[in-house]
C-alpha cells in the first residue's frame, strides 16, 4: 500500500471508529488526512471499498500472525495460549480497527454480514483448536464452539475493560487473568 493510501486506509478507521460508519463522510477522511477528495477515489471507488478493505487487512493480520505462531506450537493448548495473546495484543494495537468491527457486527445490512463473517471465521479457529484439544485429551469434552464464542467475547470485553481503565492494564496482565479462569477452566489436568 502507497503511502498517500496508507493515510487514507488509516484515517478512515479512526473516524469509522470515534464516529462510526454512516457518520463519517469522504469530505471529512480526505480533510483529516490532508488529500483532496480526489485522491480517495483514486484509491478506492466508494467509502465501502475502503471498509472492506480494513475488514479483509484486519482479518489477514489476525490469520498470519495465528498461523505463524502455530508453527511453534506443540499440542492444542499452546495454540490455544497463542489464540488468546494475539487476540488481546491486536486489541491494544489495532483498537480502532477492532471498535469499527465490533461496532459493525449487529445487524443484517451487508456490511455488518461482513463483518459478521470475518468473526466467525476467526472464532472457527479457536473452535478447531478446541476440538484438537479435546482429542488429544486436553480438554474436557465441551461444546467446541459455545466455548470459542465465549472466548471471543470474553477476550474482546478486554478492549472494554482497557476503556474504563483509561489502558493502564498491559496484555500481559489481561492475558495472565484469561490464563486463569478460561484455560484452565476447561483444561484437565
Amino acid at each position: 500500500m502507497n503511502k498517500t493510501k496508507r493515510i487514507i486506509f488509516k484515517t478512515a478507521i479512526k473516524l469509522f471508529a470515534e464516529k462510526g460508519y454512516e457518520n463519517t463522510g469522504i469530505e471529512e477522511i480526505t480533510a483529516v488526512a490532508g488529500f483532496a477528495k480526489g485522491a480517495l477515489y483514486y484509491h478506492f471507488e466508494t467509502k465501502e471499498e475502503l471498509f472492506d478493505l480494513m475488514i479483509e487487512e484486519g482479518t489477514k493480520l489476525l490469520n498470519n500472525s495465528i498461523e505463524l505462531k502455530f508453527r511453534h506450537c506443540k499440542n492444542a493448548l499452546d495454540k490455544l495460549k497463542v489464540i488468546l495473546m494475539i487476540e488481546i495484543k491486536t486489541i491494544i494495537n489495532y483498537e480502532d480497527l477492532i471498535t469499527v468491527v465490533i461496532n459493525n457486527t449487529l445487524g443484517k445490512t451487508p456490511r455488518t454480514k461482513k463483518c459478521q463473517k470475518a468473526v466467525n471465521s476467526y472464532v472457527e479457529k479457536i473452535k478447531e483448536t478446541i476440538e484438537e484439544g479435546i482429542e488429544q485429551g486436553i480438554f474436557y469434552d465441551i461444546d467446541a464452539e459455545a466455548i470459542a464464542f465465549v472466548i471471543f467475547g470474553i477476550t474482546f470485553s478486554s478492549l472494554l475493560y482497557r476503556l474504563k481503565t483509561e489502558r493502564k492494564v498491559t496484555a500481559e496482565q489481561i492475558y495472565n487473568g484469561y490464563i486463569e479462569t478460561i484455560v484452565r477452566g476447561i483444561t484437565k489436568s
